[in-house]
């Protein structure tokens, strides 16, 4: 490598060095680009909670120094000989996964998030035995493949949440057919992924209960986000009331919760979707079998579900909810999403406070 393209390739960032999680400057080499990469100038990245479990360890396979961050958007700087989608200067995005087998049924249908060869943003093993590290940094080398288009006139900062908060609950949302207008739909927590189902159920022309524990969300539920309805899911009236008058449910909570109670909401051969992930899921075959109903569950989305869904928001107008931090901030934003205190989704600013 020359002294030129190692300076290119050096990439500043924000990594965590052990599992205190603790965020602090760091540099690091990135790849140089090949025949099929892109490389990005990163103007923004979303706060995930996935952020949270792997700079603290809690799934115990944290690789330090780590660097999170897996919901990108930027301005390509450079493309290799063989990249036909992109070219220098245009807006992409680049979501939970760099990395796929190519070759299995699931990669050959744009279902990559299903392949078993699939290779995490950040701290993951990546085919050449390096370990990723995500968009709390300057620039990333990307395969063309799992590359977004962001539409020119679509702000970045809002399209970075679209890459995990938004395909999580906009993928199982189409799968099952949630696009008719008229039904009905229930979304259990109104955080980042919450708040996005919220705006996706309103696109779709369906009529959107929103449940939470907390009467506080009630105000931004209904008028911020436009519900049709609020509901505390502890007040058995509220919820009695509700009984059989759904055609689906997103869960996007993941603290334990019973799952009963919003199951029974479900008309016949309605569908609950669980996007969230509680320690253990318990309902009463009952609930599930003279219901005739479907519990699914679902992660983020394949590559062709992703451009889709951005392309829907452009069109549709419709943008995450954000607050904007510089990266000088994050260790204290990582605590406000440990302890719910964001609406909906903090965005680092790159661009103007990584240097």
């Amino acid at each position: 490598m020359s002294s030129s393209e190692s300076g290119e390739n050096e990439c500043m960032c924000w990594a965590a060095k052990d599992p205190s999680g603790l965020l602090s400057p760091h540099k690091f080499t990135r790849r140089s680009v090949t025949s099929d990469d892109v490389s990005l100038k990163i103007t923004h990245c979303g706060v995930c909670y996935a952020d949270v479990i792997w700079t603290r360890n809690q799934h115990g396979d944290s690789k330090y120094p780590l660097v999170p961050g897996h919901e990108i958007a930027g301005i390509v700087t450079k493309v290799g000989p063989n990249v036909q989608r992109f070219k220098v200067g245009d807006h992409v995005g680049v979501g939970t996964y760099v990395n796929s087998c190519r070759e299995c049924e699931y990669c050959n249908d744009g279902q990559e998030v299903n392949c078993a060869k699939g290779v995490f943003t950040f701290n993951g093993i990546d085919h050449d035995g390096s370990v990723t590290k995500g968009g709390y940094s300057s620039h990333i080398v990307v395969h063309e493949r799992y590359c977004y288009k962001i539409p020119v006139d679509y702000p970045l900062e809002s399209a970075a949440p679209l890459l995990c908060a938004g395909i999580t609950v906009f993928a199982p949302m189409m799968r099952h057919n949630m696009n008719q207008p008229g039904k009905s739909l229930g979304v259990i927590g109104l955080g980042g992924l919450g708040h996005m189902a919220v705006k996706f159920g309103k696109a779709f022309g369906l009529s959107v209960t929103v449940f939470s524990t907390s009467i506080s969300k009630k105000e931004e539920a209904l008028n911020l986000l436009g519900a049709e309805n609020f509901v505390i899911s502890s007040d058995h009236d509220q919820m009695k009331a509700l009984a059989k008058s759904l055609d689906f449910i997103i869960d996007t909570a993941s603290g334990d919760h019973a799952f009963d109670p919003y199951m029974s909401l479900l008309k016949i051969a309605g569908t609950y979707v669980l996007v969230g992930f509680p320690s253990e899921i318990k309902i009463s075959p009952a609930n599930l079998n003279l219901g005739m109903r479907m519990l699914a569950g679902s992660v983020t989305g394949g590559t062709k579900i992703t451009q889709e869904m951005i392309d829907f928001c452009a069109a549709h107008k419709i943008y995450p909810n954000i607050e904007v931090i510089p990266i000088q901030n994050i260790n204290e934003a990582l605590e406000r999403v440990v302890k719910k205190d964001i609406k909906y989704r903090f965005v680092i600013d790159i661009k103007n406070s990584l240097n």
